[in-house]
């Protein structure tokens, strides 16, 4: 049973309402100060990040120039740390069955029109082999608050079986979690059972506006919630991740509130966020969107994400199938490094594609396939990485932002991405997604520094290449 303290002021410490708003006053009475713009600006370019109140002044310029540079900026770093690399994953819907009361998503106890399912393990296991038979080796289980529906004992028999299936060459190398705030013991249960990076999303950090948002149900307590990712760490789980979901309030608040997560973690812990995460609010059934006056434009999104990679530049940025195609561009531009392909947002929806319809979390606006995305991905000059070789090498939480703040998690991650890439190409890919990938491995090859890892990539793309499936990517 889970247990509230509805008195903590923990998470008040680090997300204060008082001092985000000084903040965004601060930011609005010097967005045209050019001295103190040019010394954040040169700041960014050495990137080392940026503090709240800088990354909030920088969201209040509105001359053109100065947006550009940015965009710039947030491209040489993103270049440096993460290359031409971009992860794919999928999410996985074990059951939408919720207590809670969330006005902005379907899943709410009172909506009495959506379809209620839960998988049974046989149908996970379905699911699974259909994600495998896209391509997939890293998913992100999803899962509605219940506790007699859904609870700890379900997603980890769920996890269970999820890295048990292997068909044909498929198998699921990292399951990350995202569902509700818990206990520091059931997050331990969570590390045990290996999960990769737990993922909860904040929604919004304005705590007047969450509570109007939560009316009922666990996730209404806002403390509880916000120290969700300490009590995670102190469950030993290595790599967390957040998120807002832009369009909840003011983004300038939301932006601010996520960096004042990511310097609370690293403050205390030494490791910030493993992830960000920026979805926006999308319709969805019995969700109207015109309801939520603070929804974001294209424009302005991109400059969110612009500078939240410059402010945290070690973190990997994750954008979901809920933007478009032109969307996701844009913003694989100049921060995101992880995104979805071929997804699912419905219980069943990969295996038991009729029997799912209505049961969807949100809408999809990128319909396209696994395969297209990683051909889209290629023409555009990206390498599609299906790696998880961090995960099973321990190279987690602190080894990694060491790694990725030094600009060196290339020399682990290149090899690697394309050593995964070379297996879904042999494995899954379209003729058209084979023609794009030609010459793109071996230009990304000749980039590696090293003559001894560029020989044993080699040698081992040789080897996928033959057939060999058994390295810990």
């Amino acid at each position: 049973m889970t247990q509230y303290n509805p008195h903590s002021a923990v998470a008040e410490q680090f997300i204060s309402h008082t001092r985000i708003l000084e903040v965004l006053e601060y930011a609005k009475s010097h967005q045209a100060d050019k001295p103190l713009i040019e010394d954040i600006l040169a700041k960014a370019t050495e990137g080392r990040g940026l503090t709240h109140r800088e990354a909030a002044v920088l969201m209040e310029c509105s001359d053109r120039e100065t947006i550009e540079r940015i965009f710039a900026i947030a491209r040489d770093i993103k270049q440096r740390i993460y290359g031409n690399r971009i992860v794919m994953f999928a999410p996985l819907y074990l059951s939408n069955h919720c207590i809670n009361g969330c006005t902005y998503c379907p899943y709410h106890a009172t909506n009495r029109t959506i379809p209620r399912r839960k998988l049974t393990q046989e149908q996970i296991a379905a699911e699974v082999i259909a994600l495998q038979d896209m391509g997939h080796k890293r998913i992100a289980i999803e899962a509605g608050e219940h506790p007699t529906l859904a609870p700890l004992e379900y997603i980890l028999e769920s996890i269970e079986t999820i890295y048990s299936v292997r068909h044909r060459n498929g198998a699921i190398r990292r399951a990350n979690v995202n569902i509700a705030a818990t206990t520091v013991d059931a997050y331990r249960r969570l590390h045990d059972a290996g999960i990769g990076t737990y993922i909860l999303f904040e929604e919004t950090y304005n705590r007047e506006v969450y509570s109007r948002l939560h009316p009922s149900g666990p996730k209404s307590d806002w403390a509880y919630h916000t120290e969700a990712m300490d009590r995670a760490i102190q469950g030993g789980i290595d790599d967390v991740g957040i998120g807002a979901l832009f369009g909840l309030t003011d983004y300038r608040y939301d932006l601010v509130g996520l960096l004042m997560h990511a310097e609370h973690l690293e403050a205390v812990y030494g490791v910030g966020p493993h992830t960000i995460s920026v979805p926006r609010i999308r319709p969805a059934d019995d969700i109207d969107i015109s309801q939520f006056p603070n929804a974001v434009t294209d424009d302005v999104f991109k400059r969110i994400v612009a500078i939240l990679r410059i402010a945290v530049p070690y973190t990997g940025m994750i954008i979901s199938t809920r933007e478009s195609a032109e969307s996701r561009k844009e913003v694989l531009d100049v921060g995101v490094s992880q995104i979805s392909g071929g997804s699912k947002t419905t219980v069943g929806g990969y295996a038991e594609a009729e029997q799912s319809e209505g049961s969807e979390q949100f809408d999809i606006s990128d319909h396209r396939t696994l395969d297209q995305i990683v051909g889209w991905l290629l023409e555009l000059g990206y390498i599609p990485s299906f790696c998880t070789a961090c995960y099973r090498e321990g190279r987690t939480g602190d080894r990694f932002m060491s790694l990725a703040k030094a600009g060196t998690i290339g020399n682990c991650c290149a090899p690697n991405a394309l050593m995964t890439l070379m297996e879904y190409l042999c494995d899954y890919a379209s003729d058209n997604t084979k023609k794009s990938a030609q010459g793109i491995i071996n230009q990304e090859i000749a980039k590696i520094p090293s003559e001894r890892v560029k020989q044993i990539t080699l040698q081992r793309i040789e080897q996928i290449i033959n057939g060999e499936r058994d390295f810990r990517f």
